[in-house]
């Protein structure tokens, strides 16, 4: 890695090991106020996302929620250079698990786990206190092709131990299962709009959209349990991390190998959905979803 590239993530560390979490948070708020309320960088997508999801809703209610997303990921930004400075401590005073023994259910049958996620919450700073709580994880991710950026960003991201297997790799998937041998935890964030080869057509709040079916076919040919997990701010200032119980795959199996793919895959799609709805105004918004597939 980059010698410059090293001291700068040391020193921003530093600093944000400093202050308090709800000063770090707050000091990211100017991220969301210059993206929604300035410039209004994608707020039209925004906007019209959340027409789609939520009909229903006035538009006062949506630009609410629209408005709060955005402003979270500012906060989020807030706390990213202190992800190499997390410490127990720390995780004791501002994390609360909830349904840790789902994770320790899947680790004792010991073929490892996928964990089912989305952008909503933290997930980033989870990832890493899921390593420190003894559960080595590896999330599925993109690469940057300019490599200072790629540096920093990953030397941040995995500060404390995640690590990261390229979704574009010509030999991601022996590394997949690499990791399941190891009983490791792999993340697959399955929110974006994935077309084809690599995406089948599902519907997400009624709608229909492509989902990546990397995770489904994983899982199948595993038999790996899937646990969703996601993290989302409380009312109580801390961050929860929740992980429900392994998803019944057996439920989509098909006698059609590619039927049995995409049941796998809108049943993904649904638990994201019902996730989203408990809090709306911390999921991504910004992501063009429903792009035509």
């Amino acid at each position: 890695m980059n010698l410059f590239v090293r001291f700068f993530v040391k020193v921003m560390s530093f600093f944000s090991s400093l202050f308090p979490r709800s000063w770090l948070r707050k000091s990211g708020s100017w991220v969301g106020f210059l993206w929604f309320d300035v410039f209004g960088f994608r707020k039209k997508i925004v906007l019209n996302n959340l027409d789609i999801a939520f009909p229903e809703l006035s538009e006062d209610q949506k630009y609410r929620i629209g408005r709060e997303s955005v402003y979270n990921l500012g906060y989020n930004f807030g706390e990213f250079f202190f992800i190499p400075s997390l410490s127990q401590k720390w995780i004791a005073k501002n994390v609360v698990y909830e349904g840790w023994e789902n994770v320790e259910k899947a680790r004792a049958a010991g073929k490892g786990m996928f964990f089912l996620t989305l952008h909503l919450g933290n997930g980033d700073l989870a990832a890493n206190t899921l390593v420190m709580k003894g559960q080595e994880t590896f999330i599925i991710t993109k690469k940057f092709k300019t490599q200072w950026f790629n540096d920093l960003w990953f030397a941040t991201r995995g500060a404390k131990g995640v690590q990261y297997i390229d979704a574009h790799a010509p030999n991601n998937a022996f590394e997949i299962l690499k990791a399941l041998k190891k009983n490791a935890a792999i993340v697959f964030v399955l929110d974006q709009y994935m077309g084809k080869p690599f995406g089948v057509a599902t519907t997400f709040f009624g709608k229909r959209t492509g989902t990546a079916y990397g995770l489904a076919l994983f899982a199948q040919k595993t038999k790996a349990p899937v646990l969703p997990i996601y993290t989302f701010e409380g009312s109580d200032k801390k961050l929860h991390v929740v992980v429900e119980p392994a998803i019944d795959t057996s439920q989509s199996v098909s006698e059609d190998k590619d039927q049995t793919i995409l049941n796998l895959t809108q049943s993904f799609n649904n638990k994201l959905e019902e996730i989203v709805r408990k809090h709306p105004e911390q999921w991504m918004w910004v992501h063009r979803r429903w792009k035509d597939f």
